[in-house]
């Protein structure tokens, strides 16, 4: 009979001959250290660009439970992981979920239902659109549209200061209120019917607006900024059921452009109680940045609360306005318009009542993100915010758009740690009047990303949507070509300050998550953090300029779920 040998132990390690049962337990653990780990999905055959700080590369990704496991190389992951399902996309090129840290989701929901004005070439077009969408919907009580722009009009359309009358919208619709707003958000074109129901006058005034008088002396139909709330506020507002399916609406239209994380420039405490609700019962699923109307309501009651971050919403800045647009020249500018020499724009809040809420902030946990176009107020804002903020911090406090900034503010972005949040389509979509407005000199100071990127090293794109275009595609090409859609003008509209593709993808991207304090949670493809991603059909850091705006999401992903 063979003679069982016993084991020998030297230095706590086994040697010898192993037993019946030893193989067994020695099996077992080299099987459970082969056992591949669980997982929901891989993703393979892709070109990743992680967007990490080293902006690697990857083929491969693991995502479970709505995070990214793993990513490297497809044949190291498929040895270390079981997953449910397997995705290989043909060599794809893969980007982490976009980002929107400016844009006014609730407002696109809403404009998804109104008459579409963006591209009319004349106020003879506006008028036809508008019979058009009344005859599609005839039980309105109010003809309500958005888009319309007289930089794209014959001059002889816009008579009074550069500005169209209500004659027109008198003359086709005498009978039903008319509300227009300008593409940029800061004016309103409404017929003598709003103007009766609003009781406004040639005597009516609001502080950080303007009623537009016609040569008469009367209203001429234009409200400028402040003004504009003297009509809205007699506008039938949509109810929640309605909002709802507003915001729906342009769930789907930001899914079909890859944008995964958006942002609500201005919400008051029951819309945004409404995207919670929305958010915590599945329905809506994409990621909401949203900065808070000012407003004593809204500030007493979160201050109170401060700032919150669930999965899908972060509530921690407020948003303020310190001037208007300059399309319509509500800008508040240093010197006078090039064009209008009479006027350099105005302040919609007293520069006391600015400094007054950004010392509450100040003091608080919440970031202010102040919309800043002219140059007086980023001026203003800028030093303000050095006040406030004495020197480098991590309070992120940003400027809105960063339009026109004089040369002599640019250190300020450095000095004390504010984040340019800026649009480039913007650049793309004035370049044709903003020299007009800011003659030669000034207007080199306008649009300047480059330079606003360089004082700290990274800077955050949005789209102001629906301003602009809700494709951040389109912002990548004007950032990057510094053209339009018509790849006009040959090399670039003041091309010394176009960024490199890297910057403008880590803008809409890291850079953005930042912007949001959402930067631990997503923002690149790496472990840990939520799994959106975005696969297109041709690869941004190689396709030629020319073809950017052409560029077809095929696929979008929030937190594991394809959601187109």
């Amino acid at each position: 009979m063979q003679t069982e040998r016993k084991m020998r132990y030297t230095g706590g390690i086994m040697s010898g001959s192993l037993s019946i049962l030893q193989y067994t337990v020695f099996a077992i653990l080299l099987a459970g250290c082969q056992t591949r780990q669980s997982a929901d999905l891989l993703v393979t055959n892709a070109t990743i660009y992680t967007a990490d700080s080293s902006f690697s590369t990857a083929s491969a990704f693991v995502v479970k439970d709505g995070k990214f496991l793993a990513v490297g190389q497809a044949d190291e992951l498929a040895k270390q992981y079981a997953p449910d399902s397997t995705a290989d996309l043909g060599g794809k090129p893969v980007f982490p979920g976009f980002f929107d840290p400016h844009s006014h989701f609730l407002n696109l929901g809403q404009v998804l239902y109104q008459a579409d004005l963006v591209g009319a070439t004349s106020y003879s077009e506006i008028i036809q659109r508008l019979k058009d969408f009344q005859q599609k919907n005839p039980e309105a009580i109010w003809l309500v549209g958005r888009g319309w722009d007289q930089n794209d009009w014959p001059k002889t359309d816009s008579p009074v200061r550069g500005f169209p009358t209500k004659a027109m919208l008198d003359a086709a619709f005498p009978n039903i209120p008319v509300a227009l707003t300008r593409v940029d958000g800061h004016a309103l074109l409404v017929n003598t019917k709003a103007l009766r129901l609003a009781q406004i006058t040639s005597g009516s005034k609001l502080a950080g607006g303007e009623v537009v008088l016609d040569n008469q002396g009367q209203p001429s139909g234009v409200l400028v900024d402040n003004a504009m709330q003297l009509v809205k506020r007699v506008i039938p507002q949509p109810d929640d059921k309605e909002k709802e399916r507003m915001l729906l609406a342009a769930q789907k239209v930001c899914f079909s452009y890859g944008l995964t994380s958006i942002s609500d420039a201005g919400l008051n405490q029951k819309d945004i109680e409404l995207v919670e609700r929305l958010q915590k019962n599945g329905k809506l699923k994409i990621r909401d940045y949203v900065m808070i109307s000012l407003g004593l309501p809204n500030i007493d009651y979160y201050l109170k609360r401060g700032p919150f971050q669930t999965d899908r919403l972060t509530v921690r800045a407020f948003k303020l306005y310190a001037d208007g647009a300059l399309g319509s020249r509500g800008a508040c500018l240093r010197k006078p318009y090039a064009d209008r020499p009479e006027t350099a724009g105005f302040l919609l809040l007293s520069p006391a009542e600015l400094e007054r809420v950004l010392t509450q902030l100040a003091g608080s946990g919440f970031q202010a993100n102040t919309h800043c176009i002219g140059d007086s107020a980023n001026h203003l804002i800028l030093d303000l915010y050095g006040k406030m903020l004495k020197g480098k911090n991590d309070r992120r406090w940003r400027i809105e758009h960063a339009q026109v900034v004089s040369p002599e503010d640019v250190w300020k972005f450095n000095r004390y740690s504010v984040i340019p949040s800026v649009q480039p389509t913007h650049a793309t979509s004035d370049m044709y009047w903003a020299g007009d407005r800011l003659g030669p000199v000034r207007v080199k100071g306008a649009y300047a990303f480059n330079d606003l990127m360089k004082q700290n090293g990274f800077i955050a794109f949005g789209s102001d949507f629906p301003v602009e275009a809700v494709n951040p595609l389109f912002g990548f090409h004007s950032a990057t070509a510094r053209q339009d859609a018509k790849n006009f003008p040959a090399g670039g509209y003041q091309p010394e300050n176009a960024v490199d593709r890297k910057s403008a993808l880590l803008a809409m991207t890291r850079w953005a998550a930042y912007a949001n304090f959402e930067d631990s949670l997503r923002g690149s493809i790496a472990p840990g953090k939520q799994a959106d991603f975005v696969v297109l059909d041709q690869d941004l850091m190689k396709a030629p300029a020319p073809t950017l705006r052409q560029t077809k999401v095929l696929q979008t992903w929030v937190g594991g779920e394809r959601v187109f």
